[in-house]
C-alpha cells in the first residue's frame, strides 16, 4: 500500500475509532454511573448541592465511616426480600422462553415447509398480535382471570407472556427456517428417517444458532417486562421490574431510591454475563441466512 493510501486510511481509520469509544462511553455511563452510585447513600448520589458528593462519598463517609457502604444492597435484598422477586423472575423467564422456543420452532418448521396458502395468513396474524401494544392484551386477560380466581399467580403471567411472544418467535424461526434447503430434510427421510427425526437430527443442529438468538430475544422479552408482570401479578409474587419500581414508592408512599437503584444493578448484571457468554451464538444466529445445503 502506497503512503498516499495510508495517509488517506488513518484519518478515517482514527475517526471510526473516535466515533465507536464515544459511542461505548456514551452507551456504558448510565449503567457504570449506577453501580457507582449503589455503593453511596441517598444525600450523595442525589445530592443537589454538589454532584460531586456522589464521587467522594462525603455523606456516605460521615452516616457510614466509609465512603463505600453496601446498605442499598443489604436493604434491597435483606430487609426487601428482593431475592423473592429474583426467583419469580427465573420461574417465569425459564418457562416462558421454553414453552415459546417449543412452539416456536415447531410451528416455524412446519409454515416454512408447508407449500399450503393457509401458512401465510397464519403469520399475517400472527405479525398484527405482535404489532399490538401489550397493555391491549393484558385488559383482556384481566375479567377472566378474575372470574377464575387466577389472578396473581405466576402461571397466568407465563401464559400471557408466551402469547405476546410467541408470534415473534414463530417468525424469527420460520425465517431461520426458510433459509436451510428441503434436500437436507429429503436426504435424511431416503435414509430412513421419518419427518421428526429429519426434523431433531438434521434440522435442528443446523439451527441451533438460531434458536439460541431467538431464545436470547424472548428471555429480554419476559425478564425486562413490565406491564404484564404489574397488572398481573400480586405484590407477593412480583418479579423484578415491578418490584424495583415499588422500592421508588409514589406520591403518597414515601419510596427507598437506593434501595431501587441497587436492585437496579442486581438486575442488569446478569444480562452483562448472558450476553458474554453467548455472543458467539448470537452472532451466528443473526448471520444464519448465509447456511448453505
Amino acid at each position: 500500500m502506497t503512503t498516499k493510501a495510508l495517509s488517506r486510511t488513518t484519518p478515517l481509520t482514527v475517526i471510526s475509532f473516535a466515533l465507536v469509544a464515544a459511542w461505548l462511553v456514551i452507551a456504558a455511563f448510565p449503567f457504570l454511573w449506577t453501580l457507582w452510585g449503589s455503593f453511596k447513600v441517598q444525600a450523595d448520589f442525589f445530592s443537589k448541592a454538589d454532584w460531586t458528593n456522589a464521587l467522594r462519598g462525603v455523606e456516605t463517609l460521615r452516616e457510614t465511616g466509609s465512603a463505600f457502604t453496601g446498605q442499598g444492597y443489604y436493604g434491597a435484598w435483606v430487609q426487601e426480600d428482593f431475592w423473592r422477586a429474583v426467583l419469580n423472575t427465573g420461574i417465569v423467564v425459564f418457562f416462558t422462553v421454553i414453552i415459546s422456543l417449543t412452539f416456536g420452532t415447531l410451528g416455524g418448521y412446519a409454515l416454512a415447509r408447508s407449500g399450503k396458502r393457509y401458512a401465510f395468513w397464519i403469520l399475517m396474524a400472527a405479525l398484527v398480535f405482535r404489532a399490538m401494544p401489550h397493555i391491549t392484551l393484558v385488559s383482556g386477560y384481566l375479567l377472566p382471570f378474575f372470574e377464575w380466581n387466577v389472578w396473581g399467580i405466576l402461571p397466568t403471567t407465563i401464559v400471557v407472556l408466551v402469547a405476546i411472544n410467541q408470534p415473534f418467535t414463530l417468525w424469527m424461526l420460520h425465517s431461520f427456517f426458510l433459509n436451510i434447503p428441503k434436500d437436507m430434510d429429503e436426504s435424511a427421510m431416503v435414509d430412513g428417517c421419518t419427518r421428526f427425526q429429519a426434523f431433531r437430527h438434521v434440522i435442528i443442529p443446523v439451527m441451533w444458532p438460531g434458536v439460541i438468538t431467538t431464545g436470547l430475544f424472548s428471555f429480554l422479552l419476559a425478564y425486562n417486562d413490565f406491564a404484564v408482570t404489574s397488572m398481573l401479578l400480586s405484590e407477593q409474587n412480583q418479579t423484578m421490574i415491578p418490584a424495583i419500581a415499588s422500592f421508588l414508592g409514589s406520591t403518597q408512599v414515601e419510596g427507598n431510591v437506593m434501595f431501587a437503584v441497587a436492585a437496579v444493578v442486581s438486575a442488569t448484571a446478569p444480562l452483562f454475563v448472558l450476553v458474554m457468554v453467548f455472543q458467539r451464538q448470537i452472532v451466528s444466529g443473526l448471520t444464519a441466512g448465509a447456511v448453505k445445503g
